[in-house]
């Protein structure tokens, strides 16, 4: 074989090996169930995207609300359900789970866990307040200590025991304790 060939051969594989491993990174990347809600957004969808560049990195259709609205949610087409992305000034501003008990924070925080849970889970980072509308519940709000995340929250809601939904993004959003209402 003249090293020609050898070169050409090798190129074709390079190719090949590159194109595949492009291929199982974008399969990876889909948003699933198993897909981690981070302080900045969930799977490859951070908070600052627009609703486009949101819909590319999760490899899924994003739907919902009419784009004119000043803040407005949109959710995958079909899976993962119950996760809803805030929009506001075009961009996702927070990421809400609810009635999602798959979904769980980066240190396994899902619904449905205690509130001692919570708080064992992130030690001496959270902020207990009271609920506005549920009687006895709480928000448990994870302050994140670096100074790179300080515009960050998690919001746990809790019916006074348990986690009923909750929440990540940026502030003000993230307090938004109505949504867009």
């Amino acid at each position: 074989m003249n090293s020609k060939v050898k070169f050409l051969t090798l190129a074709s594989l390079t190719l090949a090996v590159s194109s595949l491993t492009v291929s199982t990174v974008v399969a990876q990347a889909k948003l699933t169930n198993q897909s981690k809600l981070l302080i900045n957004g969930i799977g490859g969808v951070r908070i600052g995207m627009t609703v486009s560049q949101a819909a590319k990195a999760a490899g899924i259709k994003l739907i919902g609300d009419s784009a004119n609205n000043s803040c407005y949610y949109v959710k995958p087409q079909n899976e993962p359900k119950n996760l809803l992305f805030m929009v506001t000034k075009g961009r996702i501003s927070r990421v809400d789970v609810r009635q999602n008990t798959q979904i769980t924070t980066l240190k396994g925080a899902k619904i449905g866990d205690t509130e001692a849970q919570i708080k064992s889970l992130y030690p001496g980072k959270i902020k207990v307040t009271s609920h506005k509308y549920v009687q006895g519940g709480h928000y448990l709000t994870f302050i994140p200590k670096d100074r790179a995340n300080q515009n960050y929250r998690v919001v746990f809601e809790t019916d006074g025991k348990r986690v009923t939904q909750f929440r990540s993004g940026k502030l003000p959003e993230v307090e938004f304790v109505e949504g867009c209402s």
